[in-house]
């Protein structure tokens, strides 16, 4: 019977010693998969102010240019948010396995690799966006001057007129009388 007992407490003893292991994998999954929560909300959040972005560029021309970036930025977004998806939910199935530790190892490198492929889009996009800001303002600022121009030179235009249409009034009963004068000789 105590030999019994002991086996049983040995088993007993190296199955807390799982436990403790599952139980401390499975805090370090859950600090993860909450980094990784918190990581997609911000891209979330961003992908949802691209949206806002475009649907304010939708209802201002824009170049087709400016419109064909945004568009191939939104499909890549899509495309590593997929991704991304994808390896979480691979993470989450490894989580549930007997032996995750090995799996687990992969699938936290694949992830770290997309998260760092996110981060390098995110930096090319901000950067795009940018220079679009840039080119926006300077066309809008180019815009108002050629605006300017077109105000000086109607206001030029109007003054002309007025003074041409002044100087032929004067002029028209002058004329009239000087051509009834040339009539009658």
């Amino acid at each position: 019977m105590t030999c019994t007992l002991e086996t049983v407490l040995a088993d007993a003893k190296s199955l807390v010693e799982r436990l403790r292991d599952h139980d401390s994998a499975a805090e370090i999954l859950i600090e993860q998969t909450t980094l990784l929560n918190k990581r997609v909300e911000a891209m979330k959040q961003y992908q949802d102010e691209i949206e806002q972005l475009n649907q304010v560029a939708r209802h201002r021309p824009r170049s087709a240019l400016l419109r064909t970036s945004l568009e191939e930025h939104q499909s890549a977004m899509e495309l590593i948010m997929s991704k991304y998806r994808e390896q979480v939910f691979r993470l989450l199935m490894a989580s549930k396995r007997d032996d995750p530790t090995i799996e687990l190892q992969v699938h936290i490198e694949k992830i770290n690799e997309m998260a760092t492929v996110m981060r390098k889009a995110i930096e090319m996009d901000e950067g795009r966006v940018c220079e679009d800001e840039e080119k926006i303002k300077r066309l809008e600022l180019e815009n108002s001057g050629l605006r300017e121009l077109l105000g000086i030179s109607r206001e030029a235009f109007l003054l002309l007129r007025r003074e041409e249409s002044s100087e032929s009034t004067s002029l028209s009963p002058l004329l009239t009388s000087t051509d009834i004068s040339l009539r009658k000789s």
